[in-house]
């Protein structure tokens, strides 16, 4: 139940309460969703690519089974939804997302994907029904961390994997330095010009800022009751991946 917005998820501007956080966050992403693969691409100078590659190439054992159902929530356009797709045996793998527009420009991608809206805290699944949960550069967005962490490890089967693509803290305090000054200066000025909102694009980095750190985001997983909790951090620290898996008990 969406209650009083604390620290335990993104904080949006004047946003008071998880529900009004939930709709400024949907209502920003409706906004970008034209622009949001271009200036993904462009600010990332295309390593976002290769984050998503590395991502797919970590869970390909998963993936390789002929029977695997694989969900990746938070799906946006969709990039990370289709590199999964293309490495599939079974062809289960459905993206969702709670942005309809977002949706929309999957769907331009790939009309015959398995695409549906729902939010990440409270996903239209039964329980256990999945061998592999992802999401990519979306965990963050969510007004409950530990909500969609329970979440995920509800609708995973015993056994069944979490694997989270975000950004985070570099750990040498130098590039840090460098990486908030892009962040604080260049992004939100770019964003902001090329997809007519820079309120969208001044939120974002203020989120990766307030997201915990890669060990941080590690303990808030063994703490929601994931297991084999491990990272790795990806050009310099700027992004890491997390896995973690639910107990077969």
């Amino acid at each position: 139940m969406l209650g009083q917005l604390g620290q335990a998820g993104t904080t949006p501007a004047g946003a008071e309460t998880e529900r009004q956080a939930s709709a400024w966050v949907r209502g920003m992403f409706g906004r970008i969703a034209p622009r949001y693969d271009l200036l993904n691409h462009l600010l990332s100078m295309n390593i976002d690519r290769y984050w998503r590659a590395r991502t797919v190439r970590r869970v390909a054992q998963i993936l390789e089974k002929p029977d695997a159902r694989v969900l990746d929530v938070c799906c946006g356009t969709g990039d990370l939804t289709l590199a999964l797709n293309s490495r599939s045996r079974s062809g289960h793998i459905f993206g969702s997302d709670f942005c309809h527009p977002m949706l929309e420009k999957a769907n331009g991608k790939f009309a015959h994907g398995r695409w549906f809206e729902s939010d990440a805290l409270q996903l239209p699944l039964a329980d256990a029904s999945l061998e592999l949960i992802t999401t990519a550069f979306g965990f963050r967005n969510l007004v409950n961390y530990r909500g969609g962490l329970m979440e995920a490890r509800r609708v995973l089967k015993p056994g069944g994997t979490l694997a989270i693509l975000e950004f985070s803290a570099p750990p040498n305090p130098l590039l840090a330095a460098a990486y908030g000054f892009y962040s604080r200066a260049i992004l939100p000025t770019i964003g902001g010009m090329i997809s007519g909102s820079k309120d969208a694009y001044t939120y974002l980095p203020e989120s990766v800022r307030k997201f915990p750190d890669a060990d941080g985001l590690a303990d808030q997983m063994r703490d929601a009751g994931f297991v084999n909790v491990r990272f790795e951090r990806m050009t310099a620290g700027i992004v890491a991946l997390h896995l973690g898996d639910r107990s077969r008990r």
